[in-house]
């Protein structure tokens, strides 16, 4: 990818702590304007490879630039450009949520009437305008963590970071909360660096992903791509006669993975490239009388778990 079009590039990026490897020989590239997902388990590297990649890590091994910048050499003009929400939002509780924002625009020295446009810019795009003379204490968390998303954003850095922005949250503020990301993230022409164990969230908000265990990556590619290298083919079969024995003979069939036999249906996990004809001419010769048949890929999540060696 031509450095142009690279917000992110590592190539072997490592880091030890002691005798541990947290960080093991990283290579992404993240593409300006992309929304790009950094999938794994806790404790699989994540927030060390973040903090590696704006620099206030040192790498054991292994290089990173950010926006042109060599994170090793120049971190601090990386922060610069970039905004960050990590584990904690950053706020103080006892000021406003128009005062919050105040403070950090004075920070990155925004001057009276910019900062003033600004704060009433992502206040107004995240719905929380009307409530900005309120104490941030007495907020609930989701609002908390737009309003941390907004602080990330005042100084219009090309590049943002969100580590695990929805954890925590209940679904119906993290759903919103996705909502906001998006539309945020194409109205400021921002590239987003997201790291989450949500499936769910990832497949939703992200063009591209990384699959990362044990501080190795081992995947990066669209989430369809994802889907695609899991090859489980799933079949769904409902209709009147499943039972044991339907289980039993599909398990015998050398194209079949699993079978199992939930709330009336079928379920089959189909070698990559197996007919699913013969499958359904056996089951009808031994009596079962076909509802529906419904084939399809495999889900992030069951990619994500194929990827993570468990058996989705």
């Amino acid at each position: 990818m031509p450095e142009a079009d690279c917000a992110i590039r590592a190539e072997g990026l490592s880091r030890d702590f002691g005798s541990l490897r947290a960080v093991d020989g990283v290579s992404l590239e993240v593409p300006v304007g992309a929304i790009f997902g950094f999938l794994g388990p806790n404790g699989s590297g994540k927030t060390t490879t973040i903090r590696l990649l704006l620099g206030l890590l040192e790498p054991s091994g292994g290089t990173a630039t950010v926006l042109g910048h060599d994170t090793r050499t120049d971190g601090a003009a990386v922060r610069e450009r970039c905004g960050a929400l990590l584990e904690h939002p950053g706020l103080y509780e006892r000021l406003t949520a128009r005062d919050n924002l105040d403070f950090y625009a004075r920070v990155w020295h925004l001057p009276g009437p910019e900062r003033e446009r600004r704060v009433h810019e992502l206040l107004d795009g995240l719905g929380l305008w009307d409530r900005r003379e309120e104490i941030v204490g007495t907020w609930s968390r989701g609002m908390k963590q737009k309003l941390a998303v907004a602080r990330t954003l005042l100084h219009r850095p090309s590049l943002v970071f969100l580590d695990e922005p929805t954890a925590g949250l209940d679904p119906i503020a993290a759903a919103a909360l996705r909502d906001d990301l998006t539309g945020l993230a194409r109205r400021e022409g921002v590239t987003v660096f997201l790291t989450t164990h949500n499936l769910a969230e990832a497949e939703k908000l992200c063009d591209r992903v990384a699959v990362i265990r044990s501080g190795r990556l081992v995947a990066v590619g669209r989430p369809d791509e994802l889907r695609t290298q899991a090859r489980r083919d799933r079949m769904e079969v409902t209709g009147a006669g499943l039972d044991d024995r339907s289980v039993a003979l599909m398990t015998a069939d050398p194209s079949v993975e699993s079978a199992s036999l939930a709330d009336g249906r079928l379920t089959l996990r189909i070698r990559d490239g197996a007919s699913t004809a013969p499958l359904v001419a056996a089951l009808v010769r031994q009596g079962v009388a076909i509802d529906e048949v419904r084939k399809g890929g495999a889900d992030l999540e069951e990619a994500f778990l194929a990827l993570m060696g468990a058996d989705a």
